[in-house]
């Protein structure tokens, strides 16, 4: 055979480079569009199982490195699959369309990630899905199932106040009205919290928070039982729902380090909870592992820690432009929405827009603090001076 031109060369050559040594720690980067097979009979064959198993057959169903991250997942929540998806609401979205149709009910509880509400709003009642919240501590939940309720979404614990809420009840009211309970997950990044295990059937993260743990990326998962999981599979098959091995390659990495880096937020957030505690500035304290929390007798239940998330209320006396001097004045806080990365951030909460069955009347205002990795006593320094801008 004659020597093949350059210009062939060059497109089917190192397409399998030979090496002689030992395996990387982390598996490689797989970017792929185009998959190839060696036969018509190869490629049918794996189309035909593709339905049911995980196999890299097209680079909108996943890559190895995509896949190597679902495991890593599924191994966190106790899960039977996972899926990967472009953001955390990204993921909730598809877990909606995967178990509802027009006509369908939904309950909702009323601490949710407030982007979820606007979703419940601008996508479900357009589309004829019904949707009612509940009290983000589940006490009302029992007298508002319909006939047509297909699923109950719970947040535990809930956004910005942090309510816990029994997922065992949750789960069975749910089952005994014939619906799937899904759980926003993302608190609890399954190493303190783990909703399938106790009897969810959806658990859904931000892997942008703390799985990823370094601020660089966003994504989403959703990880259920294995009841559960042929829905899911479908409709983001149909979707062509799939994310970079890039970005699965960082989550990845994040994870490696995520129960450590979950022990110092523990820690720093608690050290900062406490001394907030003590402040004249400060009416209340919102976060599970205080024993006056209304959730921690459940905290202690279900969970097995706690991170670097925490709200506080100010003194009544504070208006919201002192908050906000405040929250200007801090030098190592960043003023953002996100959380769950090595840096400490702040943002002013606006809880009576982010509650639709709590009132949020007469009460101060709430502040939300993420404490990062940063020393505690720099942290307490730099909120106490803050403090002082208030006056």
């Amino acid at each position: 055979m004659t020597e093949r031109s350059l210009q062939t060369r060059l497109v089917h050559g190192g397409k399998q480079p030979a090496y002689e040594g030992g395996q990387a720690v982390n598996p490689p980067i797989v970017r792929a569009s185009t998959v190839c097979f060696d036969s018509v009979a190869e490629q049918q064959g794996f189309r035909a199982r593709r339905e049911t198993d995980r196999l890299f057959t097209y680079g909108a169903r996943g890559t190895p490195t995509n896949f190597a991250l679902e495991d890593v997942v599924s191994e966190l929540e106790g899960a039977y699959r996972t899926r990967l998806f472009p953001t955390g609401l990204a993921a909730v979205g598809m877990a909606l369309l995967a178990y509802l149709k027009p006509g369908d009910h939904v309950l909702m509880a009323d601490g949710v990630y407030e982007p979820v509400r606007h979703l419940a709003h601008s996508f479900l009642a357009p589309y004829n899905i019904g949707c009612t919240f509940f009290a983000a501590d589940g006490s009302d939940v029992a007298d508002k199932f319909q006939a047509n309720t297909r699923m109950v979404y719970a947040e535990c614990p809930g956004s910005l106040l942090y309510e816990m809420c029994d997922v065992p009840e949750l789960a069975r009211q749910a089952h005994a009205h014939g619906a799937l309970l899904a759980c926003d997950n993302t608190w609890g990044s399954g190493v303190h919290y783990r909703p399938l295990a106790l009897g969810a059937d959806v658990s859904i993260m931000a892997a942008t928070k703390y799985l990823s743990g370094h601020s660089d990326v966003m994504m989403g998962c959703v990880a259920t039982t294995q009841a559960a999981w042929a829905p899911l599979n479908e409709r983001c098959d149909a979707f062509g729902m799939t994310v970079s091995p890039d970005d699965a390659y960082l989550v990845l990495r994040g994870t490696r380090t995520l129960a450590a880096r979950l022990q110092m937020h523990e820690q720093h957030g608690l050290e900062v909870a406490h001394w907030l505690m003590a402040r004249s500035e400060v009416a209340s304290v919102f976060h599970p592992a205080l024993p006056h929390h209304p959730g921690h007798a459940l905290w202690q239940r279900d969970a097995t820690g706690s991170n670097g998330l925490l709200s506080f209320e100010l003194h009544p006396r504070y208006d919201k432009a002192a908050a906000i001097r405040l929250i200007d004045a801090l030098k190592l806080f960043g003023i953002g929405a996100s959380w769950g990365g090595y840096e400490s951030l702040v943002t002013l909460c606006n809880v009576k827009a982010a509650r639709s069955v709590a009132k949020w009347e007469g009460r101060g205002e709430i502040i939300r603090l993420h404490i990062g990795l940063e020393s505690p006593e720099d942290l307490m320094d730099d909120l106490r001076q803050a403090m002082a801008a208030m006056v």
